[in-house]
């Protein structure tokens, strides 16, 4: 999503669960970093691990 206000293109993570309704969704992503909070936030929602 680009705005008028900020010319790049924001980075949201969406987490779905297996009915299709969105769980969270996270406005604050970091590429950097992104990885191990997708992890912690998946336990933190009760997601099964794979």
């Amino acid at each position: 999503m680009v705005t008028g206000l900020r010319p790049f293109p924001h980075r949201w993570t969406f987490y779905i669960g297996k009915d299709g309704k969105i769980l969270k969704i996270d406005k604050k992503v970091s590429a950097a970093k992104d990885g191990a909070n997708v992890a912690k936030t998946l336990k933190e929602l009760g997601v099964e691990a794979k």
